[in-house]
């Protein structure tokens, strides 16, 4: 098994993805809103979490 490195916002992206395609898709919202809080274009990082619907589930605090 390869060990990840997730140190781009793609990395997480095509995590998302992956567990969007895995039948994941609260695992694949919470990656997706990582690569999009790490991406530093608005344009591109509201893109990213319009890809994955569903509400955030972050807690923050």
């Amino acid at each position: 098994m390869a060990l990840l490195n997730f140190s781009r916002p793609a990395d997480y992206l095509d995590a998302a993805r992956e567990m969007a395609d895995s039948g994941r898709p609260t695992l694949a919202r919470l990656l997706a809103e990582e690569a999009a809080d790490r991406t530093t274009d608005p344009t591109e990082a509201a893109r990213i979490r319009t890809e994955f619907t569903g509400n955030s589930l972050r807690q923050e605090g």
